[in-house]
């Protein structure tokens, strides 16, 4: 509104924000951007405590919030208010020669690890890692940023490869990891709701590399699900500007999942449909790998019975936020139970089934804080088909989902039928083959 519109405007934050905001306004330029913070949190405050907040003093300057947000917006600025600023992204290629141990406590202290024990990049190792694709170590692989309000980042074939080499790959997984990097989407995203990213490998790459889609396939059992998975994570947050809690990630309470990103092949060979990147227009020939955001939220069950399982599976769907669509993760033995059940021998038809199955009542959907969040403003713009849905009567049973949203990959070893619904939006597919 400000910079774009000319309008002057106040923006009021937490306290909670106070470093995301100063980091923010300076990475654009506007470093005497006008704003003022109230307590956090507002979250389950009345309209009278909240009204307090406003009456009351900033929790950061002292100062009443009403006179900052006045002569936010009735004093002059000073000077020049929206600022070119060039910031130094370039790091040195190698560090100094040290002891190994402090090499450790160096890359640690410096936020460039995930906190667990890495391999120590050597030039060795990291040429060992490009030896392994075709492009150039100072060819541009991709760019990055922890979130849409900061500047996305470019980095080189070589950085990816350094945070391979940390992360423990070998290097025939490389070519993996750089569709990863080329993606675009970060696996260390701020976003408060804690969420991770989740990344499922198809095509012939998958039984070069001894991916494991079978038993323990998204557990801690193989090195090439694990360590790709543990890449995608470091990559993500070196390549695109740091991920520090209070400042580039503003996670509440964190996700343990961002270990692995939740990395793993599909089960083609026992699925009973066609392959994921199939359905997104790849040859089953062709080696992949898909990208999936916002992944916090999992449902699990054993099986679907012959009786109730349309209401179960239904229940499943509605303890769901609607805001994010779900993926579908069944071990062979459910899939096979999906089409002895419900005659879903087409993988369409089952997310046809789930499209028409996930509803509630339109009170319901729209009182849900994250639909409030991001849904109610598109809706409010006309923006189908949240539009017809915010038009609905309060009773009216509505689809919680956009059918193109919901997705089904099968993975598991087939020791017993548990399958799980993931909370998760896929992003998208990212050839392998063009990064070997």
């Amino acid at each position: 509104m400000d910079s774009k519109y000319g309008v002057p405007t106040v923006a009021i934050h937490t306290n909670a924000f106070e470093k995301v905001v100063q980091s923010v306004t300076q990475i654009h330029g506007m470093p005497q951007a006008r704003y003022t913070f109230v307590p956090q949190p507002v979250m389950g405050k009345t309209a009278e405590q909240l009204r307090a907040y406003v009456d009351g003093k900033s929790p950061i300057s002292g100062r009443p919030v009403m006179q900052e947000v006045i002569e936010g917006l009735t004093r002059p600025a000073e000077g020049d208010r929206v600022k070119e600023i060039k910031f130094e992204r370039s790091t040195p290629r190698l560090v100094d020669a040290d002891a190994e141990e402090n090499l450790h406590r160096l890359f640690l202290d410096n936020n460039w690890t995930d906190k667990l024990p890495i391999i120590l990049p050597t030039e060795e190792k990291v040429a060992e890692m490009l030896a392994h694709t075709s492009r150039k170590p100072a060819e541009v692989a991709g760019h990055l940023r922890s979130n849409q309000f900061r500047q996305h980042w470019e980095f080189t074939v070589e950085k990816v490869a350094v945070n391979a080499v940390m992360a423990g790959a070998r290097p025939e997984y490389f070519p993996v990891i750089l569709a990863l990097a080329a993606s675009g989407v970060s696996a260390r995203g701020s976003t408060t709701s804690s969420m991770a990213a989740m990344a499922v490998v198809n095509g012939p790459i998958r039984l070069e590399i001894k991916m494991n889609a079978g038993t323990g396939a998204l557990a801690p059992y193989n090195h090439a699900n694990a360590t790709i998975g543990r890449a995608y994570g470091l990559l993500s947050q070196n390549l695109q500007g740091g991920s520090v809690p209070g400042v580039t990630y503003m996670g509440s309470m964190g996700n343990n999942y961002a270990y692995n990103s939740i990395t793993f092949p599909e089960n083609e060979e026992r699925s009973p449909w066609e392959p994921f990147h199939v359905q997104q227009g790849f040859r089953p020939t062709d080696s992949t790998v898909s990208v999936f955001s916002g992944c916090r939220s999992t449902a699990y069950t054993l099986g679907i019975r012959e009786k109730h399982w349309r209401e179960h599976v239904r229940n499943m769907l509605r303890g769901m936020d609607p805001h994010i669509p779900p993926v579908f993760v069944l071990d062979p033995i459910t899939a096979r139970q999906f089409i002895d059940r419900g005659g879903f021998t087409k993988k369409d038809a089952l997310i046809d089934w789930i499209y028409e199955t996930a509803r509630m009542p339109a009170s319901e959907f729209w009182d849900y804080q994250l639909v409030q969040n991001y849904l109610y403003p598109r809706a409010t713009f006309g923006e189908e088909p949240w539009a017809s849905k915010l038009k609905a009567a309060p009773d009216e049973m509505i689809q919680m989902y956009r059918r193109e949203d919901i997705h089904v990959v099968v993975v598991g070893g087939e020791t017993n039928g548990y399958w799980r619904i993931i909370g998760a939006s896929y992003a998208k597919t990212v050839s392998v083959d063009d990064w070997r």
